[in-house]
């Protein structure tokens, strides 16, 4: 293309292209976008497969009549029994290497700490496996209807959250690294004394972002979808919106984290400081739901989470876009405020 030609391009797509032709140049960049998000996919679905449950480890206090109580609870496939001295369960129970403790007598203790979820669980089973073994009869009939299929499992729940994680990491740290490498490299004050309008020049950023959107979410998907069977049971032209409004949030949000610092160490605090509460309270690995009520207002107006509860509706529920507009509106306006501060406040040097 001659000089001429492309004096006559718009100058912000000439920023964009000068953008994309610099990521390019950056092979960790691109393994970060790209290769990461699979291989942590990767990770966490053989870590977190479906498979059947764990029977669970209990203590028996060795003592008189120890060894045929052991014998009863050992029958049943989800507990197994160790008989253990006095002072060895104590230990194994103080550690959490067993979660509860039972004690031959009349009657039988359970010694557990009532803090710890497993160990209610673990009460309640061995509970149920002795009055079973003493003659109790169910009064009433229930009939079990267990669910395996795609969708109800953690990989389906998870992709979606990796996919939303993947966007705001790549957005925040792709955005404003570029923007303060540049100026502490002294570039910016180039710019300045440029007819460039300083719209055009962020704006850049976030549109070089979309650039390689559609490959690294792409990736994901079809990596979760062919290894691990996740369903996509929405429309493609519903995840692209989703992906595009969520992914000009973070973008917008970057530039406005990179507005001021001058160093990559000043700005790689700002950006721990967005991204860890979004990381732990947004719903990447767990629902934000498990967080107290009060709080939950607060964590559902987070970016990261609109963008990953409008991730799973569309994928997993195949829900329309327009079930999916708050969502949207909540990503939008993170957009269009943090882009219209970072153009108040942004700074050249």
């Amino acid at each position: 293309m001659s000089n001429k030609v492309v004096s006559l391009l718009p100058p912000l797509f000439e920023l964009t292209r000068w953008r994309v032709r610099e990521f390019m140049r950056e092979p960790e960049a691109i393994f970060w976008v790209f290769a990461f998000p699979i291989l942590l996919a990767l990770a966490l679905g053989i870590a977190f497969q479906s498979r059947a449950p764990q029977a669970i480890r209990i203590a028996v206090e060795g003592g008189q009549g120890a060894a045929e109580l052991a014998s009863v609870l050992d029958e049943d496939e989800g507990l197994e029994v160790r008989v253990l001295a006095p002072d060895e369960a104590q230990n194994a129970l103080r550690t959490g290497r067993v979660p509860l403790v039972v004690v031959p007598g009349a009657p039988v203790a359970f010694r557990y700490d009532s803090t710890r979820e497993e160990s209610h669980l673990a009460r309640l089973l061995t509970s149920d496996v002795l009055q079973r073994a003493s003659g109790r009869e169910d009064v009433r009939e229930i009939r079990e209807l267990r669910v395996t299929e795609p969708g109800a499992r953690y990989i389906d729940f998870l992709i979606p959250g990796l996919i939303g994680m993947n966007i705001m990491g790549t957005g925040l740290w792709g955005v404003g690294f570029a923007i303060v490498r540049t100026r502490s490299r002294k570039l910016l004050k180039r710019f300045l004394a440029s007819p460039m309008r300083r719209s055009h020049f962020l704006l850049a950023h976030m549109l070089a972002r979309l650039v390689f959107l559609a490959f690294e979410v792409t990736a994901v998907l079809l990596f979760g979808h062919f290894v691990f069977g996740v369903p996509v049971e929405g429309s493609i032209f519903a995840i692209t919106v989703v992906v595009v409004v969520g992914a000009m949030s973070f973008s917008g949000l970057g530039i406005l984290v990179a507005s001021r610092p001058e160093t990559i160490e000043g700005v790689s605090g700002l950006m721990n400081l967005v991204m860890v509460p979004m990381w732990i309270m947004s719903g990447v690995f767990f629902s934000w739901s498990h967080f107290p009520e009060s709080v939950q207002p607060l964590i559902q107006i987070l970016p990261l989470t609109a963008l990953n509860d409008a991730l799973r509706a569309v994928m997993l529920d195949g829900a329309p876009l327009a079930a999916t507009a708050s969502m949207l509106l909540i990503m939008t306006v993170w957009a269009v405020g943090c882009f219209g501060v970072s153009l108040k406040i942004f700074r050249w040097s």
